[in-house]
């Protein structure tokens, strides 16, 4: 593990594994038309990155988006429709999920 993530540990709403990670939202969202307070985020593969890269052309944001909606399998109307407060749940899902913990 980094130091970081030594000295702090997962949140309770964040449950971490190999495949993935499932995040407890702040209330409800409604991914593919199934109002829940939890979703789990499966790991990305480098075809997920390329192809948000490529959706991206540059922007950062629509790269963020594309790389989460295919992680979630959720539509980006979906997404923009999270709370800010989910939002960053997930990025800091992402971002845990995609650390290496033993560098």
């Amino acid at each position: 593990m980094t130091q970081e993530t030594e000295s702090k540990p997962l949140p309770s709403w964040l449950s971490l594994s190999d495949a993935g990670v499932t995040v407890t939202m702040k209330g409800s969202v409604n991914i593919g038309g199934v109002v829940t307070d939890r979703v789990t985020m499966r790991a990305p593969t480098v075809r997920d990155d390329l192809a948000a890269v490529a959706a991206g052309k540059g922007d950062s944001s629509v790269y963020e988006l594309n790389l989460l909606c295919s992680l979630l399998e959720a539509t980006e109307p979906e997404l923009k429709a999270f709370s800010m407060r989910n939002y960053k749940r997930l990025l800091a899902g992402y971002f845990r999920m995609e650390e290496e913990d033993e560098l």
